[in-house]
């Protein structure tokens, strides 16, 4: 079971990766929901086995976007999922456990989730979700939008919270237009609306036609979630008329079949049906945990399946060298947008799923991403199929491919293969990684093609080719001076971007970070020998071999010391903690927690400047201890250190 745990949160850490970071989505949001699932159940069945990276512990974010930050009053809490009735039962059952409820149904609208603050009846900021605590500034933006009042018919401070999103019919168009212009398309509403509240230009974000649901305000004179919702839009706000009360788990069943027949009539996109406990005191009954709210959940309406033939299948080359096929399908329009291409993962998918050029095969995709294709369907072969056959050369520089120790994957080992070098740059000026604004995908891989950008050190050279810059076709002087100013301001982003950004193999975003905190400066970490590296709780003896590796390349050297010249930060600088309740105190936590999971309960501790280890030593101050607590609960008692349940760590939180 370990093993699986560990290939579990490998793939889901790294679809969360390509979707929230790199944009560009590698699986259906069913097949993820499928691995998530099968990943919590493992883990509670298994929790010794559960790693301090795994994705369910955290609410999945892109917020890197060139906007100031801003830290949310109250946490924006991501919602847990149901797939089916039988998981709204169990819900129901869990609430009824604590309270009679009255529940309220709403469709679950697919677009940005927004905060809205105002002063006095005058809009003052609106900001994005973000991790839910810190969120970005968008509020230049949001103030295009029409249906958002800048003043309210009552001169309130409140906070509301709301979906951007843009119907169908402003979607197309809006396409239709790109397409005249030669642009590329949006692949559907959920993407150009969030793409347009991160424009940098909000006279784009004005044209593009949003709109906005509020349904949640933080006034706490009202009773009710219905009641709220009634309020706001008294209040001058657009609210989604389809919300309904209603008084059991049955009643919200025929909602959602109600809505699941009739979605496709809508002039927006919608994913599925939020169930909330109306009353605000059976809300505070009920609680939270640190990623979602007890009271609530989101029905995810079943994915939608349609028939097409796969014409060919292609290779690419990823940043790490892994070569991935790729399906290219006969176009088709899945659930509201035009489908031409998806993943094939790699070879063991293909063989598994026994697919073949040729094939018809049914696509799906839940939640608007790349789909993926589902099953073939043998009964309409001809005989005309292609078997699939894995490459065993790269496809761009004909270095020959290397496989996995599992052999799952194949690997171009080519450090210099072009393909390789371009992605290295595309992960380097990406937004967890060194956020340059403007540095795409297709604009990266033309400066590659030009010979404008080769390598990281051509990104801080930039400057001195300005003038030649805005001499090429299609860029004007704003759009190259935006690109600087990103540049100039990525110099400034902590280190734990950096070391992310370079790209060390095994060294994701949350390895950067204790990297960056426990180094504290990139010449420390540069200079590290291995036996500091594994004295590190988190780090193991394969992520210490590579960057020892990284860093004693003569080609990193040189890098390190260019990127010094051009006054990149090189220190790891440290969120200021207000309160520091915990400080000198080391936790070790065991077992399982009803209302935590355990990397929850790390970070409640840490944001009171706590530390978590996982070894009970004579420095442990406290063993955190839930259900099934292991051999750490017998150590503890050995060497008389104090021990805490959940109960008594929300106590010296109070």
């Amino acid at each position: 079971m370990k093993k699986r745990i560990e290939e579990l949160t490998k793939i889901i850490n790294k679809a969360n990766h390509d979707y929230y970071i790199l944009e560009n989505p590698s699986m259906s949001d069913k097949q993820y929901d499928d691995y998530l699932l099968e990943l919590e159940k493992l883990e509670k069945e298994y929790p010794e086995f559960v790693l301090d990276n795994s994705p369910t512990k955290k609410i999945n974010v892109n917020s890197n976007a060139p906007f100031s930050k801003v830290e949310h009053k109250t946490i924006m809490l991501s919602l847990a999922n149901a797939f089916d009735f039988e998981q709204l039962v169990q819900f129901d059952n869990r609430v009824k456990k604590v309270v009679k409820p009255t529940y309220v149904c709403e469709l679950k609208i697919d677009g940005l989730a927004v905060s809205i603050e105002y002063e006095k009846g005058i809009l003052k900021r609106a900001a994005t979700r973000g991790d839910g605590i810190i969120g970005e500034d968008i509020t230049n933006n949001v103030k295009t939008i029409k249906t958002i009042p800048h003043t309210l018919k009552e001169k309130l401070d409140i906070e509301v919270r709301g979906e951007i999103f843009m119907s169908k019919n402003s979607f197309s168009k809006l396409n239709e237009e790109r397409q005249k212009n030669g642009e590329a398309l949006f692949a559907n509403p959920r993407n150009a609306a969030s793409g347009s509240v991160r424009q940098l230009d909000s006279s784009v974000t004005a044209s593009r036609n949003l709109d906005c649901f509020i349904y949640h305000t933080t006034d706490e004179t009202l009773s009710s979630h219905f009641e709220s919702v009634n309020h706001l839009k008294k209040l001058g706000f657009k609210v989604n008329e389809n919300i309904k009360l209603v008084n059991n788990i049955d009643q919200v069943i025929n909602y959602i079949n109600f809505w699941d027949e009739k979605r496709n009539d809508l002039d927006y996109e919608t994913d599925g049906i939020v169930v909330k406990v109306d009353s605000k005191q059976q809300q505070e009954e009920l609680g939270i945990t640190a990623k979602s709210p007890k009271w609530a959940i989101a029905y995810k309406f079943k994915p939608v399946e349609e028939v097409t033939r796969i014409l060919d299948i292609v290779f690419t080359v990823g940043r790490t060298g892994q070569v991935t096929p790729n399906a290219v399908l006969e176009p088709v329009r899945v659930d509201g947008s035009l489908v031409s291409r998806t993943t094939l993962h790699n070879e063991k998918n293909v063989l598994e799923k026994d697919i073949k050029i040729g094939d018809y095969a049914f696509v799906r995709k839940a939640g608007d991403v790349i789909p993926e294709i589902v099953k073939i369907i043998p009964e309409k072969r001809d005989g005309s199929e292609k078997e699939f056959n894995m490459i065993d050369k790269c496809p761009i520089c004909g270095t020959k491919l290397e496989k996995t120790e599992n052999e799952s994957a194949h690997f171009c080992p080519n450090p210099n293969c072009d393909a390789r070098k371009q992605e290295a740059l595309i992960h380097f000026a990406s937004r967890n990684a060194m956020n340059i604004d403007g540095m795409g995908e297709k604009i990266i891989e033309l400066f590659y093609n030009m010979e404008i950008l080769k390598n990281i050190e051509d990104f801080y050279l930039l400057e001195e080719k300005k003038e030649a810059l805005i001499g090429l076709n299609g860029f004007g002087i704003k759009s190259i001076e935006n690109i600087l100013y990103s540049i100039e301001e990525s110099k400034k982003l902590n280190l734990d971007k950096l070391i992310f950004a370079l790209g060390i193999k095994h060294v994701g975003s949350k390895t950067a970070k204790i990297l960056a905190s426990e180094f504290k400066n990139l010449e420390n970490l540069f200079n590290a020998k291995k036996e500091d590296l594994v004295a590190i709780n988190e780090i193991g003896e394969k992520i210490a071999d590579s960057v020892i590796d990284y860093f004693y390349q003569e080609k990193t050297k040189e890098l390190i010391t260019f990127l010094k010249s051009k006054s990149l930060n090189f220190d790891y600088l440290k969120k200021e903690i207000k309160d520091q309740r915990f400080s000198n105190k080391t936790f070790v936590i065991t077992g399982t927690f009803d209302n935590y999971k355990r990397e929850e309960i790390k970070d409640l501790i840490e944001n009171f400047d706590g530390k978590v280890t996982n070894s009970v030593t004579k420095k442990t101050d406290v063993l955190l201890c839930g259900e099934n607590p292991g051999s750490k609960l017998e150590e503890a008692n050995k060497l008389g250190i104090e021990i805490w349940s959940s109960e008594d760590l929300e106590k010296n939180l109070k």
